[in-house]
């Protein structure tokens, strides 16, 4: 006669860990895995509660995908994701920690929490309240309204006196070659709006043109007063007008002039002397680079591909 013993055990509950693929999170788009391991395969679905805390925030500093992580029977392991949210707020480093707050039917031997750096990407250089991302003068305090750029002021960025002849000289483009009325002057307008109503352009001698009413020239905006003709396109978007004061022209002297503008008041705002520049060079003179550099003749600038001119556009010839 034989005798079988026998006898049975609770199943011991597999090890649940977690862990983290990295422990620094971009806010630019930058993605972090956080998984869930078994030492031993699932016997049936496991699911694992995550517990959230940290300096950072749910929903506004990063997305979760789910707050709980869900191993299927048959797997050792299962991921959710964590995702970095783009801001324009300089905030430093923030952090996630996470932790496991439940793990049925799973050990857990330690409860350690991960914690994950969401590295900020916005940075104000020069804490003019714009972001280094957002800012087109990042080293040097301007306004939002500029693009974190300084207002430049109203100022004259192209001078053309002497056109060259033929059809090449054929700046207001009407179609007709013209010592006076191919001669341009291109004024910018950093900002703000700038109303010139009634502002005067003289040379040495005369006023050559009086801004009719309602000439407002908008921030970032461009104005070419050609000194005649009838000037053919749109130049870039700028305001176009042709000289209206003493002989309907802007008549600058190739041996040297001073160009002034006026308010109503006679009051001067803006001068340039055309003396320094006045080697008749048949083609303009223009900043390089445009709005900020030193006045270069056009076609020997490389970015001008050989242009005589450009009114009412970079000297590229692309718009402002």
């Amino acid at each position: 006669m034989s005798i079988f013993f026998s006898c049975e055990t609770e199943d011991i509950l597999p090890v649940v860990q977690l862990t983290a693929s990295n422990t620094a999170l971009s806010e630019a788009g930058g993605e972090v895995a956080l998984t869930a391991s078994l030492n031993s395969t699932a016997t049936i679905d496991l699911t694992i509660s995550l517990l959230i805390s940290g300096s950072a925030s749910i929903s506004s500093d990063f997305l979760l995908a789910s707050e709980q992580i869900t191993i299927n029977k048959g797997n050792k392991t299962a991921s959710v994701s964590v995702a970095g949210l783009q801001d324009q707020e300089v905030e430093g480093v923030e952090t996630i920690l996470v932790s496991i707050a439940n793990a049925q039917n799973a050990l857990l031997l330690s409860n350690n929490a991960l914690e994950i750096s969401i590295l900020d990407d916005d940075a104000d250089s020069d804490e003019d309240g714009v972001l280094d991302a957002n800012d087109n003068c990042p080293t040097e305090a301007g306004v939002a309204e500029n693009f974190g750029c300084p207002w430049l002021g109203f100022l004259i960025n192209e001078v053309h006196y002497d056109p060259q002849s033929g059809d090449a000289g054929d700046a207001n483009r009407d179609g007709v070659r013209d010592a006076n009325a191919d001669e341009f002057i291109e004024f910018y307008n950093s900002g703000p709006a700038l109303d010139l109503s009634n502002y005067s352009v003289s040379d040495a001698d005369e006023v050559r043109h009086t801004f009719p009413a309602e000439t407002i020239v908008p921030a970032n905006g461009v104005l070419v007063l050609f000194g005649g003709g009838t000037p053919t396109g749109d130049f870039g978007g700028a305001i176009v007008q042709t000289a209206n004061g003493f002989e309907n022209r802007i008549n600058m002297n190739n041996s040297g002039d001073f160009v002034t503008v006026s308010d109503p008041s006679g009051a001067t705002i803006l001068t340039f002397d055309i003396e320094p520049l006045s080697n008749n060079p048949n083609e303009s003179y223009t900043r390089n680079p445009d709005l900020t550099g030193d006045f270069e003749q056009h076609a020997g600038i490389d970015a001008a591909n050989g242009l005589l001119f450009s009114p009412g556009s970079k000297l590229d010839g692309t718009s402002f």
